[in-house]
């Protein structure tokens, strides 16, 4: 166990971190790969791949035992990465990044649903606190380590500094790790699987794609947005037909998964759609470096890390968890906020308070979630259940990057376009040198609109997590389970008997 839960960790850092490590490297790859039109691609290649498997991974897991196919995961996260560092264009760069990403959804989801392999819902609290405190850290530190490994090594590192961590990690795991699964004939979902590939794929682009590569009156973006319905439609009557559904349609009329679902999806928004713009302030407004931006975030990273791991011990303590996404997303509401309050002349204190706060407030519902949904389903959908909320955040963390993108590119033009000449280019696309060497009186105006400007980012991702604040309130506690029993990876049920409900309670 001592063995386990360090690799198990060192899994979901791996994951997390390549969410996030890329995005301080993106303009050194392109000035030595070029492709500036291909940019997005590197980052959304990765979100999207991951996205899409998430769910098919938490079955594989249900069906086949959590060990192989955490073991197959991390080989596709290696393989991928190792050619992420080869790659020698833009195209192979993007082509690598999205088998990268195959392997990367499976690390997240199978190592969440592994907790529950060895350890009582009881006493799972505490553990859960410290994988929701590393994937919290994951997420902060990520541009820190990207940035660090630019300027002092080469950005092909960032992708083959998972290489001797991940044989570490597969080693110890091939070992050690035991779960409480046995083998049964399955049949995988493969139309499931297809239509949702589909309508995720289309989602995530619409999202992506719309107010940046494409006008929202185009009608390209439209028509994906019409086979990401066409998708979800399939999927849904595949699902009712299906022998081994992929997610069991009776799961959302559980309601601890269905408020987990949708409490993590709009967390998911507010999370990754706010952070995004943390060093981005950092570095045009209070002009400091990539790395130091990073630095600067780790009042964030320390919330997250103290929150999650004291609120888990408390449960694993008290029995009780409906309290914390209460008072959690009531804590990151009121940062949000006053992130939106934030000046020019704001010291740089006020900001260590204010993510700190954010961070003190995401650290008690992140992992909260997967341990309220995992105490609630048997064991034998326990893999699906888990890859359900996962999905649904990483959802809401796509979407809320592109909705909070647009709407700061939108409010930034909109400020800047009574002084900014027509031949400057667009304002979001200035670096923090060139707009540290813009005139004096515009440099001046321009800080100013940058911060209005995120001060709608802000204020918009505190009403998203309002709502999850309210969604909250309808959880309930379900008592702890104290023991774990070994059931089957995918046992068949009996003759008339409902396939979802039997294997579910509130």
């Amino acid at each position: 166990m001592r063995l386990l839960f360090p690799a198990l960790m060192l899994v979901m850092l791996l994951a997390a971190l390549d969410q996030t490590i890329v995005s301080t490297a993106l303009p050194t790859i392109v000035g030595d790969l070029g492709g500036l039109n291909q940019l997005s691609w590197v980052v959304t290649s990765y979100l999207l791949t991951s996205t899409v498997v998430v769910p098919l991974y938490g079955k594989f897991g249900d069906l086949f035992g959590r060990k192989i196919v955490l073991q197959t995961a991390i080989v596709i996260f290696l393989v991928g990465s190792v050619l992420c560092g080869l790659a020698q264009d833009m195209t192979q760069l993007i082509l690598m990044r999205a088998l990268q990403g195959l392997g990367g959804g499976g690390l997240l989801v199978i190592t969440m649903a592994a907790i529950g392999d060895v350890i009582p819902p009881a006493d799972r609290g505490k553990f859960q606190g410290l994988f929701g405190g590393v994937y919290g850290l994951a997420t902060v530190i990520g541009p820190l380590i990207g940035g660090f490994m630019v300027d002092h090594l080469s950005w092909r590192w960032i992708f083959y500094v998972n290489l001797p961590l991940g044989i570490l990690s597969l080693v110890v795991i091939a070992a050690v790790f035991h779960p409480h699964v046995r083998h049964v004939k399955h049949k995988i979902d493969y139309w499931g699987a297809g239509w949702l590939a589909l309508s995720l794929s289309c989602l995530i682009l619409f999202t992506t794609e719309g107010g940046t590569l494409l006008p929202w009156n185009a009608a390209e973006l439209w028509f994906i947005l019409a086979f990401a319905v066409v998708g979800v439609a399939g999927f849904i009557y595949e699902e009712t037909i299906a022998e081994e559904p992929i997610i069991p349609l009776g799961l959302f009329r559980h309601r601890t998964f269905l408020l987990s679902c949708l409490i993590g999806f709009f967390v998911g928004a507010a999370l990754f759609g706010s952070t995004t713009f943390l060093p981005l302030y950092l570095q045009v407004v209070k002009g400091v470096s990539p790395t130091g931006a990073g630095l600067q975030l780790l009042p964030l990273m320390g919330g997250v890390l103290v929150s999650s791991i004291v609120s888990g011990r408390v449960i694993s303590r008290i029995g009780r968890y409906r309290m914390f996404p209460i008072v959690g997303t009531c804590i990151a509401t009121i940062a949000l906020l006053l992130l939106g309050t934030l000046e020019d002349e704001s010291p740089i204190a006020l900001i260590y308070a204010y993510a700190g706060l954010l961070g003190l407030g995401l650290g008690m519902v992140l992992q909260v979630l997967i341990l309220a949904t995992q105490n609630s389903v048997d064991m034998k959908i326990m893999g699906v259940a888990t890859s359900g909320v996962t999905m649904f955040r990483s959802i809401g963390g796509s979407i809320g990057v592109s909705v909070f993108g647009t709407i700061f590119t939108h409010g930034l033009q909109s400020r800047t376009a009574d002084f900014m000449t027509p031949g400057a280019g667009s304002p979001r696309s200035f670096g923090p040198d060139a707009v540290a060497k813009l005139p004096p009186d515009i440099h001046a105006r321009y800080l100013h609109a940058f911060g209005a400007s995120l001060h709608t980012v802000y204020h918009v991702a505190a009403g998203v997590i309002a709502i999850a604040f309210v969604l909250a309130w309808w959880m309930k506690d379900v008592p702890l389970k104290r023991g774990l029993k070994p059931v089957a990876a995918a046992s068949r049920p009996a003759a008339g008997e409902d396939r979802t409900s039997a294997n579910i309670h509130d």
